[in-house]
């Protein structure tokens, strides 16, 4: 039985992403466009338990869709991971007549907003995350601006090595995750890319290659490292040692979570965020909005969490073709 809804919140949660505020954005717009009274929550789950809430109206967002990061601000919340915590969240909600909300984040925020359906507010989910780590779905928000960002950089990067006939290893973020090391090793057109699903630790390998590539002629040497693996100070070193050839390491870091949102991004994130509103109005409870096989779907929260994914192999074997 479909709950009828009046009045829903909109919340930001763990690690920012470009693109999440062209989410919030379309739901508040959304929402109202249906009825539907929009209060933002500042500081994802941990603002909902000090009650900092607000009313939202178009304006609230207006001239946001450019912007990176999230104007709601995020934070994580180990209260909000507890029983007590969970219901103490719900009964915030329904003090402040909030009887839905839009949870825009990744896995752990799903597991939060699945708890705040089973306790009667009804919660949709949306993947933001740049590190693309969610199972359920082909396209997470913020990916694709994380990505073209460490692109641009790693461009430069290539630049200053081949000046001074280097070996870079350029670390990428992603977490335990290496879509991001991947899509980056084929645009930037790598000589090596360490992801966490693949690396098998084989160090000696890498440095036979770097030494194999200098024989060839090649003036540089990039290599893309996942976060995940990490130690690239380190491994810089112990390259540099045994192949006598000036290596740097360049950790990314936060950069590639910040910036102006790419036209996909924007895109992508406004029509999750609508269907989002979309799925409140008709009262629908516990679902995850996805983009799978091209098109943009939903799932029950508890199912889609419940699913795998890993680095595709053709993709994968692809680029280990590339590399020479």
């Amino acid at each position: 039985m479909a709950k009828s809804v009046k009045t829903i919140g909109v919340l930001t949660s763990g690690g920012d992403a470009p693109g999440m505020n062209a989410a919030i954005r379309a739901v508040v717009r959304v929402a109202i466009s249906k009825g539907l009274k929009v209060k933002g929550i500042m500081r994802g789950y941990a603002g909902l338990l000090e009650e900092e809430i607000v009313d939202m109206d178009t304006t609230s967002v207006s001239d946001i869709i450019s912007r990176g990061g999230t104007i709601l601000y995020t934070a994580r919340c180990m209260e909000f991971t507890t029983p007590e915590g969970q219901q103490k969240g719900a009964d915030i909600c329904r003090k402040h007549g909030i009887d839905g909300i839009v949870v825009i984040g990744g896995d752990g925020s799903f597991r939060g907003a699945g708890k705040l359906s089973a306790l009667g507010i009804n919660t949709i989910g949306l993947p933001g995350t740049i590190d693309l780590d969610i199972a359920c779905t082909d396209y997470t928000i913020g990916f694709d601006t994380a990505v073209n960002t460490a692109m641009e950089a790693i461009d430069k990067i290539r630049d200053t090595s081949t000046s001074h006939e280097r070996c870079s290893i350029v670390e990428v973020m992603g977490r335990n995750a290496g879509y991001i090391a991947l899509w980056c090793g084929f645009a930037n057109g790598a000589e090596d890319i360490l992801l966490p699903e693949r690396y098998d630790g084989d160090e000696q390998a890498l440095i036979n290659r770097v030494i194999e590539n200098r024989k060839r002629g090649k003036k540089h040497n990039i290599i893309i490292n996942a976060e995940g693996i990490g130690h690239s100070a380190s491994m810089a070193k112990r390259i540099e040692a045994a192949t006598g050839i000036e290596t740097r390491a360049t950790i990314l870091g936060h950069m590639q979570r910040g910036g102006t949102p790419t036209c996909k991004d924007r895109v992508y994130a406004s029509i999750m965020g609508a269907k989002a509103a979309i799925l409140l109005a008709e009262g629908k409870s516990n679902r995850l909005v996805a983009y799978k096989n091209g098109e943009f779907v939903d799932y029950d929260i508890q199912e889609a969490l419940n699913m795998t994914k890993d680095i595709s192999e053709e993709q994968y074997a692809i680029s280990k073709m590339l590399v020479r």
